[in-house]
């Protein structure tokens, strides 16, 4: 069989499951099973996906991935990131569009210590969007920054996302962890001055009069008790991956510790409450782990069947110039981000652009920037963006799903323009995790 027949066969094949609705693992599974069969000799074929099974859940470094998650159930569950929230809502006053401006800095702050975009999404929503609309605030503004601010937790470390791209592409894990902070923090100005101007050129977006009451130190005191205390936690993960004290799993491990530690502190330790932040961890990692399972033999299949290398002879035969293959990879990104969620759109083009992009001498890590801005943004783009769904169902029953395309559509944008600047200039992305080597 031809290397292109292959590939309409095995991506042909997926395709069509996943429009079918079969869940992302057991569409990869069915895949790989007829893959195992037509090019791994069928019962060998089979026996080597269980090995295969074996070495991808005993891989030390997707440990992260549980504990990263596990660190924004404890503090979301505990209740003590909705207390850092509305320390921050105290603090910020008399600034245009005040109360969105607070659902990006305290959305940037529990992206610091969570690693989920959706958690992010659906407690900023739940905590702040119903108090901005009764205030008077235009929804499309109180909604966009709560999902824009929301996909920033894939950036900002702890990132499960993070972990994941850099186990299944071979990059540095610690790296791609650090690579994230800037473009979080140009993304989180950038939201915060849209918000500004917006509501200096139409002031009726937001109440014109909108200031907390609280007063001096007691405005200032529970910033200090709910918030600055956090920072240990953030310090415990980013400080020991950039000190270079502690691997990706140790500091993950530290994060967890100290998010325990926070919530005994602040007397919000549950039992009851600890039982379900771990089995809502169970449950999102071994979403996850099911589908690395998958994705190590259909890489293998992909790679037998001649599909991947047969890829690269094509490409790199038009003698494309690295940016111009490092484009068509951003678009073919953004293009499957409105259809697909992130986890898929990893398994789908790892495979063929982590190869592809040695070939023509791409920075692995710039890369793997790239593919996070743009997992971010496929977080915000129609039909099928999963933070425009967690949105529309923590929103009131009067908001429509075209409210939430609305109110993402400019974030969007900003978005991609961070992404163009990331593309273009390559050092926005590796110059803080090259600092940290050095």
């Amino acid at each position: 069989m031809e290397w292109h027949e292959a590939l309409i066969l095995l991506l042909g094949l997926l395709c069509g499951l996943l429009v079918f609705g079969l869940p992302v693992a057991f569409a990869f599974f069915a895949v790989n099973i007829v893959g195992a069969v037509v090019f791994l000799g069928g019962g060998p074929g089979l026996e080597q996906m269980i090995r295969n099974s074996l070495t991808a859940l005993t891989n030390y470094s997707l440990a992260p991935i549980p504990l990263f998650i596990l660190m924004g159930e404890i503090l979301l569950h505990s209740g003590v990131a909705f207390r850092a929230i509305n320390a921050i809502e105290k603090l910020i006053a008399k600034v245009p569009g005040r109360m969105p401006i607070v659902s990006v800095a305290g959305g940037t702050v529990f992206a610091a210590l969570s690693g989920s975009s959706m958690a992010n999404t659906a407690m900023l929503g739940s905590a702040l969007l119903p108090d901005m609309l009764r205030k008077g605030y235009d929804p499309r503004l109180a909604m966009g920054p709560i999902m824009a601010t929301g996909g920033i937790a894939m950036l900002i470390p702890p990132s499960a996302l993070a972990v994941l791209l850099g186990s299944l592409a071979g990059i540095s894990i610690s790296g791609l962890l650090i690579a994230g902070i800037l473009p979080a923090l140009a993304l989180a100005v950038l939201f915060v001055g849209y918000i500004v101007g917006r509501c200096l050129l139409d002031p009726s977006l937001a109440p014109t009069e909108d200031a907390p009451a609280e007063r001096g130190w007691s405005r200032i005191l529970p910033f200090v008790r709910d918030v600055l205390p956090l920072s240990i936690i953030f310090l415990a993960v980013v400080g020991s991956l950039v000190a270079g004290l502690a691997t990706p799993t140790e500091s993950a491990a530290l994060g967890c510790v100290a998010s325990a530690a926070a919530t005994i502190g602040y007397g919000s330790f549950d039992r009851n409450k600890m039982t379900v932040a771990l089995l809502e961890t169970a449950k999102v990692s071994v979403m996850i782990l099911f589908i690395i399972v998958a994705s190590v033999t259909f890489a293998q299949i992909l790679a037998f069947s001649g599909a991947t290398d047969g890829l690269i002879r094509l490409v790199t035969g038009f003698e494309l110039t690295p940016l111009a293959v490092l484009v068509a990879m951003v678009l073919l990104l953004l293009f499957l981000g409105c259809f697909v969620d992130q986890v898929s759109m990893l398994m789908i083009t790892v495979p063929f652009f982590i190869p592809l992009a040695r070939s023509v001498g791409i920075d692995p890590l710039w890369l793997g920037v790239i593919y996070l801005l743009s997992m971010e943004i496929a977080f915000l783009t129609p039909p099928f963006g999963l933070l425009l769904f967690v949105m529309k169902g923590v929103a009131p029953p009067g908001i429509t799903l075209a409210d939430v395309y609305r109110a993402a559509l400019p974030f969007l944008l900003l978005e991609l323009l961070v992404l163009a600047a990331v593309v273009a200039v390559p050092e926005f992305g590796t110059w803080l995790p090259t600092q940290m080597v050095r």
